[in-house]
């Protein structure tokens, strides 16, 4: 499910973007990638706890350091 949610918002970019997925037993089908997605507490974080939000904060910091070099 995981590799399917990535390469769905691969094709549309490389910012954060949130994708709707379906599965059932003939397969996992992409509904819809949404470019302003929301993160609610207790769902995407269920698994993993406060550590995607570690990982997505990580992820902005090192574009706008990344960026922030260019422009020097």
């Amino acid at each position: 499910i995981v590799t399917t949610a990535v390469a769905a918002a691969n094709l549309i970019g490389n910012g954060f973007y949130g994708v709707d997925i379906k599965q059932n037993a003939q397969g996992v089908y992409v509904i819809e990638v949404n470019d302003n997605p929301n993160l609610e507490t207790g769902v995407e974080d269920a698994a993993a706890g406060n550590k995607v939000y570690d990982v997505i904060l990580a992820e902005f910091v090192r574009r706008l350091d990344a960026q922030k070099a260019v422009c020097l």
